[in-house]
């Protein structure tokens, strides 16, 4: 793509191709105050990013939120959606890329992907010293989706590690540098580098699941194929060592996750949570968001003040109280496991259902509006909708729905009987065999025909 077409990335353009001032929501800026290292944070809503980009100081460091956010807050635990992969390449730091111009570094950064089985970037965006990577998603990801995402993120990195690719940089909650602002470290200015076209001269935009069978190491496919496998012995897989009941497979990361928004929707049922209660919620949340790999221990403490923020904007909890799940969370991310009854486990607690049930006092009727902390016996009461909803949509139907469809077509063979048509006419007129017409006519002699008898039994099953 010609260098002046380049040019006319403004950082609205650069933004608009992963946010949209059309959807509800937050973005959040970070900036750099003058005064030494010091920098501020603000959040704004994304219809107001137009008029809040064009007043910006384009002297100072400024950095953008990829993701967008729920709330004026950029930690992972407000996510609302996101729009696209990334990662930061610190180039400066690769011996090969000394002295190597940014256009040059571009080309390098293609070649790798190239090399790599990775899909070309969307936009390469130079820092002012490394290279920003972006593969810009046709649609955005709900937080539900997030699990995934990060898997993604965990694995394209790892495949460009080669390209100085910052391992502490592929969380939601990151801010990158936002284009011709400056960087004062180089004083150079921030600014698209290359642009991979697709076929409507736009920058390419991919499908999520066409990344992931291109990133994980197992495709998508391989993964379907596996819980099909599986779905006989209908078991619920915690995380490694941990089962219960007779739920469907769920991965650790994305079953932490999914406990995570259970407690969440468990405190908006309730109107909120109480004032005895609330460590003990936020502990629980917390620990499911660091088993999720949304976030670490880096962070725990700020996705902890959002937390704490939103089971009660005026509770000032105390930090210490986190300190022994902090300690968990860094064994967990040293690869540490705890051996109990033979089997191992991750340092963060991974507890089963029934105890977070009662911990909890989960009631049945909460269960109901919960995606994964429900009892065995809700898991079989969901299991037996899954099969009816799957014998629906193979074409089974109700009894009651059989019986009054019967009945239409034997009244309809009796009509036809009264006006003098024979058996077999009466068949051809109905478009079914001549020994269900005659099953009609038996019935309404009080006379029930085999065949009439297998349908109905059919139909009670």
């Amino acid at each position: 793509m010609g260098q002046a077409q380049l040019r006319l990335f403004s950082p609205a353009d650069e933004a608009g191709c992963y946010h949209d001032t059309a959807r509800q929501g937050f973005f959040s800026l970070l900036m750099a105050t003058g005064e030494g290292s010091g920098k501020k944070q603000d959040s704004y809503r994304l219809s107001q990013m137009p008029v809040v980009l064009s007043m910006l100081d384009h002297s100072r460091d400024t950095w953008l939120s990829q993701a967008e956010f729920i709330k004026p807050n950029r930690r992972v635990v407000n996510l609302a959606r996101i729009g696209l992969l990334f990662a930061d390449l610190d180039t400066y730091r690769e011996p090969w890329a000394q002295g190597r111009s940014p256009e040059q570094l571009a080309a390098a950064v293609m070649f790798r992907c190239y090399d790599e089985g990775v899909p070309p970037p969307s936009i390469l965006v130079f820092s002012g010293r490394g290279v920003q990577a972006k593969w810009l998603l046709d649609g955005t990801l709900p937080r539900q989706a997030l699990p995934r995402w990060n898997a993604c993120q965990r694995y394209l990195i790892d495949r460009l590690a080669g390209l100085g690719a910052d391992p502490a940089a592929k969380d939601a909650s990151r801010v990158l540098r936002l284009v011709n602002t400056v960087n004062s470290k180089s004083g150079e200015v921030c600014r698209v580098i290359h642009v991979e076209q697709g076929p409507d001269g736009e920058p390419i935009r991919y499908n999520f699941e066409y990344l992931a069978e291109a990133l994980l190491p197992v495709a998508r496919w391989d993964i379907e194929a596996d819980r099909k496998a599986r779905a006989d012995r209908r078991q619920f897989k915690l995380l490694p060592g941990g089962q219960t009941g007779n739920l469907r497979t769920l991965n650790g990361r994305q079953l932490a996750w999914d406990r995570l928004e259970d407690l969440r929707t468990l405190a908006a049922l309730r109107g909120g949570v109480a004032e005895g209660e609330r460590m003990q919620h936020l502990f629980w949340r917390l620990n499911f968001l660091l088993l999720s790999g949304a976030t670490h221990t880096g962070q725990m403490y700020h996705e902890a003040a959002a937390l704490a923020r939103e089971l009660d904007p005026r509770w000032n909890y105390r930090s210490s109280e986190l300190m022994t799940l902090y300690a968990k969370a860094k064994a967990h991310e040293a690869g540490e496991k705890v051996e109990f009854g033979g089997k191992q486990f991750a340092p963060l607690y991974t507890p089963k259902n029934d105890t977070l049930i009662s911990l909890f006092h989960i009631t049945d009727d909460e269960q109901r509006k919960l995606r994964t902390l429900i009892s065995r016996d809700m898991a079989k009461e969901r299991d037996r909708e899954r099969h009816t909803a799957r014998r629906r949509a193979a074409g089974a139907v109700d009894r009651a729905a059989y019986l009054e469809a019967a009945s239409a077509k034997q009244a309809q063979a009796l009509a036809l009987k009264a006006q003098g048509l024979s058996v077999r006419a009466i068949a051809a007129q109905m478009g079914v065999s001549v020994g269900a017409v005659s099953g009609y006519l038996k019935a309404e002699r009080g006379v029930q025909s085999p065949s009439v008898l297998q349908a109905q039994g059919a139909a009670d099953a």
